[in-house]
């Protein structure tokens, strides 16, 4: 049996480490190393990085969750900023790159799944305000921000002095009904994780426009 055969028979996710590839296939690394080189040669799975690897497109049982993987890539993280506004529909561009925010060093990774970029935001409570989804397609877990965590993740990345919605309204067309609709809890949840005073004040500041 090939490699690709015992993962598609043993693994119930199309994205794998190197880690599972050890609990699902004995002998030595050497031995599991060879056989991944045979397998990424034959184009039956890809390397994602050093250590990650997935199912090539005609092995995939599901179409991959590309917010999922993101979190193999580099983490602590969850997915955020751009891709998590535009996952929401609060903003109306589509978003190419796969944008997360991180505990540890920024960095920006070229793959062969696309692009993901991974920006540190310090906070004291990280997952405050993020949620845990699984798409219909696949079981794959993925860590999302809600609209209203990844604003202030935008506002701490991209240093943004903002006392109002109106910049956040007119730069990023994001529809004021929907930073009405952020409850109440959401956003006093959001406004204790952060240190940074310009995220606070813009929080402050949405609060006193739509929280009366």
């Amino acid at each position: 049996m090939t490699l690709t055969e015992t993962l598609l028979t043993a693994s119930p996710h199309d994205c794998f480490t190197a880690a599972d590839i050890a609990h699902h296939v004995p002998g030595t690394d050497d031995a599991r190393y060879s056989l991944v080189k045979r397998a990424v040669t034959a184009g039956e799975i890809i390397r994602i990085r050093r250590g990650l690897y997935c199912l090539a497109p005609a092995y995939r049982r599901a179409p991959l969750n590309l917010f999922a993987v993101a979190q193999y890539i580099y983490g602590p993280s969850y997915i955020s900023l751009e891709s998590a506004l535009s996952h929401h529909g609060w903003i109306p561009e589509a978003v190419y790159t796969v944008n997360s925010t991180c505990i540890g060093e920024s960095k920006t990774f070229q793959t062969p799944l696309g692009n993901f970029s991974y920006t540190r935001v310090p906070q004291n409570l990280f997952y405050a305000g993020v949620t845990r989804e699984t798409s219909d397609a696949s079981s794959a877990v993925a860590l999302v921000a809600r609209p209203i965590k990844a604003l202030a993740d935008y506002v701490y990345a991209y240093r943004k002095d903002w006392r109002t919605s109106r910049p956040a309204i007119e730069s990023l067309r994001i529809d004021p009904q929907d930073l009405a609709s952020v409850p109440r809890d959401d956003l006093e949840e959001v406004v204790l994780s952060y240190r940074s005073g310009r995220v606070r004040r813009f929080l402050a500041a949405l609060q006193a426009e739509y929280t009366q």
